[in-house]
């Protein structure tokens, strides 16, 4: 019974959210655009825990928001960010000796609704509000290894036996993800905002590192699917095994997916006019 009063509730609030927005005065609808910078960054078998890990590089992007209420915002945007990590940076003694390494260039579109916890407008009295948001993305990502000073692109190596004879399909290199977070807007003039935010993205992926299974027997990589497959998958500082390879150990962990994020800091710029109704021409010093 409490399940089933928590799938009502749940659709009741999808449909009243229309009916809310459909609501709103006029005055209390806007549009914006803006740019963001600022870094990113992956939680994964190469960093598993650490926030803010790995080698930082920039990332940046464009979004466009629709308010058609102080406190419900719709916001498309697209970004890009590097994400990279090594094991040599790594604390682990395991992870050390295992040696890998990536970099990889991740691309984003995402449409997501922000929820501000204050009523908030550019051009008004209300000049701040921290938000929640919550979306859809839809990603593409390559990621890489060095080998002698050159960048390979890893997915079409198959280095976990990926298009062998004894491997599976190859895994794809873009997907679906599922943006959530939080922020801050905060009006610096009368048509511009400054906003401050952070995110996490699920993803139902465990390769924007390449790594995931087990390792593959190196002879059978350089047969099928090249030199490069068999290097670039086992770089292990000293084999664990007596054959001088770890064919069959464990190289990552398939039971946890990757996730990415993305903190920036963005410029937004409101379209049209200021908002002009009875509510901001009154004298609140009286």
């Amino acid at each position: 019974m409490l399940v089933m009063n928590h799938r009502i509730l749940i659709v009741v609030c999808l449909f009243s959210i229309p009916l809310m927005m459909a609501g709103q005065k006029k005055f209390d609808r806007s549009q914006e655009m803006g740019l963001m910078g600022g870094t990113a960054y992956y939680i994964g078998d190469i960093n598993p825990r650490k926030h803010f890990g790995g080698n930082l590089k920039l990332a940046g992007g464009l979004f466009y928001r629709h308010n058609p209420s102080r406190r419900i915002s719709i916001k498309g945007s697209f970004l890009y960010g590097r994400i990279e990590a090594s094991d040599a940076q790594s604390k682990d003694p395991w992870q050390q000796n295992r040696n890998l390494s990536f970099r990889n260039d991740v691309f984003e579109g995402s449409l997501t609704v922000e929820i501000n916890y204050f009523d908030y407008q550019i051009g008004t009295k209300e000049f701040i509000s921290p938000y929640l948001f919550a979306g859809l993305g839809y990603y593409s990502m390559k990621p890489q290894a060095s080998f002698r000073g050159v960048y390979y692109e890893l997915q079409p190596l198959g280095t976990e036996g990926q298009g062998t004879s004894e491997g599976g399909a190859k895994y794809k290199t873009t997907g679906l993800s599922a943006p959530f977070g939080v922020g801050i807007k905060l009006n610096v003039y009368s048509i511009i905002a400054i906003n401050l935010e952070w995110g996490m993205r699920k993803t139902w992926t465990d390769y924007f590192d390449d790594v995931s299974g087990t390792y593959v027997d190196p002879a059978l990589l350089a047969d099928e699917n090249g030199y490069l497959s068999a290097v670039l998958s086992d770089q292990s500082l000293e084999p664990e095994l007596p054959t001088g390879n770890n064919a069959g150990l464990q190289r990552g962990d398939p039971g946890r997916k990757d996730w990415y994020s993305f903190a920036t800091i963005g410029i937004a710029f409101r379209l049209g006019k200021s908002p002009t109704n009875c509510w901001n021409n009154i004298d609140f010093s009286r």
